[in-house]
């Protein structure tokens, strides 16, 4: 394979920590990755947003609390300016706020900094493949507060699920990643995402946090 195919089937990342002791060591170790290449360290929000704008950025592995402009308002204005660009959250906030305000302002991916080096570059390589990816921790959270709430009266699940599409609905509801899903069914993980693409495009579920809620309200979960 030459070079210039090698490069392009690398994924551009930005870390963003305010922490120099966190942000060096972070970009130092993915960048061992054969498939991802670091193309800039960032302090704030401001930086994250300049170096998107400064040329193509993958993923952004973004930690929520950094001065100037937090993670959240970065999130978002990502969203808004670079639909193109994922956001991984990597945090030490595990708290309610945290967690919705990352997930509504588009993140598509949240993990604590109890994360290791795999499930970090995992959870990247997800992302920048259109799918979500909850830490354990964060899918728990979001389920004990969507059982705490009492729903508000939801979009009904439409008539065409198939059975299995309502089985996967069901198990995400249930706080269980992709994987659990494919050994719970006894099918493939590359099975399991074609179901949650069509289960996501019919019923209007925008993400992960978003198909829980509605397991919920369905009461699948």
């Amino acid at each position: 394979m030459s070079e210039a195919a090698e490069e392009q089937q690398q994924l551009r990342v930005v870390v963003a920590d305010d922490q120099a002791a966190v942000r060096e060591p972070l970009a130092a170790v993915l960048a061992l990755a054969d498939d991802i290449d670091v193309v800039a360290a960032a302090a704030n929000g401001d930086e994250v947003l300049a170096a998107v704008a400064a040329g193509r950025v993958d993923v952004v592995l973004m930690d929520l609390r950094m001065p100037v402009m937090d993670g959240i308002e970065a999130t978002r204005r990502l969203a808004e300016q670079h639909p193109d660009v994922a956001v991984v959250v990597l945090t030490t906030f595990a708290d309610d706020d945290s967690i919705l305000g990352a997930l509504g302002a588009g993140a598509r991916g949240y993990l604590t900094k109890n994360a290791g080096r795999q499930d970090i570059t995992r959870a990247i390589r997800a992302a920048a493949a259109g799918q979500s990816v909850l830490d354990r921790e964060v899918q728990d959270r979001l389920l004990a507060t969507a059982r705490t709430r009492v729903p508000a009266p939801g979009q009904p699940l439409p008539d065409d699920l198939t059975p299995r599409e309502r089985e996967v609905l069901t198990l995400i509801g249930q706080g269980l990643p992709n994987r659990g899903i494919a050994e719970k069914l006894f099918i493939s993980e590359a099975t399991v995402k074609t179901h949650i693409n069509n289960l996501f495009a019919k019923a209007g579920i925008r993400d992960r946090a978003d198909a829980v809620r509605r397991a919920i309200e369905a009461g699948l979960a």
